[in-house]
């Protein structure tokens, strides 16, 4: 197969969905990986590697993504980059669909592409492995964040997260037990940190307690959420409802019920943000203030660890973009249940429930669609 790997469109995101490595092992199972030129600059591997790993460098989008069948990105690809897709090629991203807008849902039917989610690639005991490496990251990320922001020149309360001796350490809060709060309590938890964990999965809550070491846990109703927000000096939203707009725990209420110079980290801002007062920021630009509470809310916050994050990312795609180069997208997709589970569109149709109730779409089970022959396509052509 042609896989083909598109440069990052945000400038300050430094991460290119496959790696040097994984190229070499693509190209090794019979694959012909062609690259933007400078795609890897950001995580700093050159063009030079990709050609010596058996790629093909493209010197324009339009390049790669003409000589290509399958193609790879992290961020949600733009409406400019869909157009430049012929009708029936697969395109694999993080589209985070609840928060990414019609026009790109409405473009990927209207193309007649196969558009594959990594972060709903799911296997039949409901992880995700794509979004795991991804969250995996953002929680180790988000203490050190945390220890910053809390420092008197980033506006925060002036505390040492993990305090001194006769200093009291910080009391982080996390909500949500997944992968994302598990790190993340874990990081904090070793940094000398107060942790509380809620959720609302006592089972959840139960294997962090068997992993790790001082970290209290509370089951995540309103009530319990209110009384550990109002007493938290760092809040690390990670909330998440695979494919839907994650809802709003933490209400504007509660923020501002907050001590002055608290820091809240909102890492479900990818999916629209778990806390009322989030709103997405940048890199350049992370934070805001809001009622004297400084707010992180970046989007594809592992933009910003390029290497570490394109390494975790290109090898949790690896076995999935070896299973479609051995067998096609449509044969991928009727052999690999966790690959069809992770299709939002497919042959102009949506066959994601959630997405299409999300959108007022009509809905059809890819499995059904997997058993038709394909019609012949009436989209427009590159």
């Amino acid at each position: 197969m042609n896989i083909g790997v598109l440069r990052e469109k945000d400038p300050l995101d430094r991460r290119v969905a496959l790696t040097p490595p994984v190229v070499r092992q693509l190209t090794e199972h019979g694959n012909h990986v062609w690259v933007e030129s400078k795609a890897g600059d950001g995580a700093k591997y050159r063009d030079d590697e990709f050609i010596r790993a058996g790629a093909s460098i493209g010197y324009s989008k339009a390049d790669v993504i003409g000589r290509s069948e399958l193609m790879v990105m992290i961020s949600t690809p733009t409406t400019e980059e869909l157009d430049l897709c012929r009708a029936g090629m697969a395109f694999m991203a993080f589209y985070h669909m609840a928060v990414a807008g019609q026009g790109v849902f409405q473009r990927l039917l209207e193309r007649q592409i196969t558009a594959i989610g990594c972060e709903i690639i799911e296997t039949p005991d409901g992880r995700h492995p794509v979004l795991a490496a991804a969250s995996e990251l953002c929680g180790r990320m988000a203490v050190p964040l945390a220890a910053h922001l809390l420092r008197s020149s980033s506006g925060g309360r002036g505390i040492l997260l993990g305090g001194t001796p006769g200093v009291p350490p910080a009391d982080v809060v996390v909500l949500g037990a997944g992968v994302v709060g598990a790190r993340a309590a874990r990081a904090a938890a070793a940094a000398g940190a107060h942790v509380t964990v809620l959720d609302v999965d006592s089972e959840k809550l139960r294997d962090l307690v068997d992993h790790v070491s001082n970290v209290s846990t509370a089951l995540a109703d309103p009530e319990a959420v209110a009384a550990a927000v109002a007493s938290a000096d760092v809040l690390i939203g990670a909330v998440l409802v695979a494919g839907a707009r994650t809802p709003h725990v933490v209400s504007k209420t509660m923020v501002e019920a907050m001590r002055p110079g608290s820091v809240i980290i909102d890492i479900a801002i990818d999916q629209g943000g778990c806390i009322e007062t989030s709103r997405p920021t940048t890199i350049a630009e992370p934070t805001f203030i809001h009622h004297g509470v400084v707010h992180y809310c970046v989007p594809n916050l592992t933009g910003d660890i390029g290497r570490s994050a394109s390494v975790a990312l290109a090898q949790a795609l690896l076995p999935y973009l070896v299973r479609l180069g051995e067998l096609g997208v449509e044969g991928a997709l009727l052999k690999c249940p966790q690959l069809a589970r992770g299709v939002y569109t497919h042959r102009g149709e949506c066959v994601h429930r959630r997405l299409a109730s999300a959108w007022k779409a009509p809905y059809r089970p890819i499995a059904e669609l997997l058993t038709e022959p394909p019609a012949k396509s009436a989209a427009v052509e590159s």
